[in-house]
């Protein structure tokens, strides 16, 4: 489904080299991996700011915050994001509209039987409907 949402974007490019690597998997091991195998680029890592609560939990979240930079998209949640994490270099949090959409929400709305033409990939749902996801 990845590959149908992205492959006309030049910019963009679907990867399951995750799938590869040894498991337990943890995102610092997934972007050690990537830049041993690709250190002409940078790489930055996107997550939901709700994720910042808990990103001291994360394995060697210190090693992530010391060689990559991380870009949090604004989420409607609870709780707050520890202060170390509010004003540090390392981490933008962008100015963007927060979108009420989840994983969650589209399974749940699929089961439903709702229209969803303008929360996915119009392939993406194509492939959901035949395949009878979430019914």
């Amino acid at each position: 489904m990845v590959h149908l949402a992205t492959d006309n974007y030049d910019k963009i490019k679907a990867s399951n080299i995750e799938f590869g690597l040894p498991q337990p998997n943890y995102t610092v091991n997934t972007l050690a991996h990537l830049s041993e195998k690709y250190p002409e680029k940078e790489f930055t890592l996107i997550m939901g700011a709700d994720n910042l609560k808990s990103l001291h939990k994360w394995k060697n979240y210190e090693v992530i915050l010391e060689d990559y930079n991380i870009i949090a998209y604004p989420r409607v949640s609870t709780g707050d994001i520890p202060k170390e994490f509010e004003n540090h270099t390392k981490i933008k949090t962008i100015m963007a509209p927060i979108m009420e959409i989840s994983s969650t929400m589209i399974r749940n709305a699929i089961a439903d039987g709702k229209d969803l033409r303008y929360f996915m990939h119009h392939q993406v749902q194509e492939y959901v409907e035949e395949m009878h996801f979430y019914k």
